[in-house]
């Protein structure tokens, strides 16, 4: 079985990216932090899903499960994440591991450049050291930042970021392609679309609307309502995911460098857009949840928030064409999966 190392396997993406690999028949071996930046008994709980239990796990341990493994480590941690590198010989990397989050990147800027900087470099270095067959790794639709050329399409610029999130989200980028282009490490960025499903995070929009309606809170929605988001099923990300593993970019012989492209290159390193690509109101998502709950929001609004922006659209024709990428959940669907996750999840 083809060896693949998940990182941020504790995560929302991460848990139903390391199901569906060990699934298909991959060898899968999770690695997570599992750090308190929101709720770990949800991280917990999803580690318990894929044969994991809390009291086997401690830090640098790895433990087995049926298909599976898993080791709590920072990205941080160079010798031990060398070390585990050394023993296992992983054929492919899908790095989902990241400090998240747009609006904690103001309060806490540290941890964007320890988890999504420093933990990267590392990640790249022990590709480079134990070479992988594709290292496939999250980029962010905020890498666009201020662009308002909608559908946001990879071969144009995105060099205006309005967040450290989608900064250190653009190093990345500019990282990945370097390591290919000197050590031709074959990469490819996933550049996420607002991704939402059962088992999500509780810091995002979907989580904290279902959790206030329920207990009769009022939401707070930002830019008086004026949003527009490409709302992403988690199921249709990772199909995505798992189809471009085993297609490895191979660099582009014709690559003309008087005009370059941001999504090209003459290495093995490519950029993805992964969305629905039909972005959808705000309060249209929001109507949604209210009709699966059978109750009305109490909604505040409020102005524009720092480092955020209006609206995003995925044009995802690259991905279509490499791995057949074909995103069919429908919001309605999607909300009522999440919100029957949630009931059950919390019992209520």
């Amino acid at each position: 079985m083809p060896k693949v190392l998940v990182t941020g396997s504790a995560g929302f993406i991460g848990m139903h990216t390391a199901i569906q690999l060990r699934n298909q028949g991959y060898e899968v071996t999770g690695l997570d932090n599992i750090n308190d930046y929101y709720d770990v008994q949800i991280k917990y709980a999803r580690l318990e899903r894929q044969g994991f239990p809390a009291d086997k796990i401690e830090y640098g341990v790895k433990i087995s499960s049926d298909g599976g493994s898993f080791v709590k480590m920072n990205l941080e941690d160079r010798e031990n994440l060398f070390k585990l590198f050394k023993e296992e010989k992983f054929d492919y990397v899908v790095n989902l591991a990241a400090q998240a989050g747009v609006r904690y990147s103001l309060v806490n800027p540290y941890a964007y450049i320890d988890s999504n900087i420093t933990g990267f470099l590392n990640v790249l270095e022990v590709c480079r050291a134990y070479p992988v067959k594709h290292l496939v790794y999250a980029s962010s639709s905020s890498v666009y930042g201020l662009n308002k050329d909608i559908p946001f399409n990879e071969s144009r610029p995105a060099d205006h970021p309005v967040s450290l999130y989608a900064s250190s989200k653009k190093a990345n980028e500019m990282m990945a392609h370097t390591y290919a282009h000197l050590f031709k490490i074959p990469s490819s960025g996933l550049r996420f679309f607002t991704v939402y499903g059962p088992w999500g995070r509780p810091d995002m929009a979907l989580f904290i609307f279902t959790k206030n309606i329920l207990d009769d809170k009022p939401i707070e929605v930002f830019n008086h309502g004026k949003m527009m988001r490409d709302f992403t099923y988690v199921d249709d990300i990772v199909e995505g995911v798992v189809s471009l593993l085993d297609k490895p970019p191979v660099g582009d012989d014709n690559f003309d460098f008087n005009q370059p492209i941001s999504s090209k290159s003459s290495a093995p390193y490519a950029i993805y857009n992964i969305g629905a690509g039909s972005p959808v109101n705000l309060m249209d998502f929001i109507r949604a949840i209210e009709q699966k709950l059978n109750k009305e929001a109490k909604i505040i609004y409020k102005p524009m928030q720092p480092g955020d922006v209006p609206g995003t659209y995925a044009d995802t024709t690259l991905l279509e064409q490499a791995a057949g990428y074909k995103p069919s959940t429908k919001i309605q669907d999607g909300v009522s999966r999440f919100i029957d996750w949630y009931r059950e999840y919390y019992g209520v």
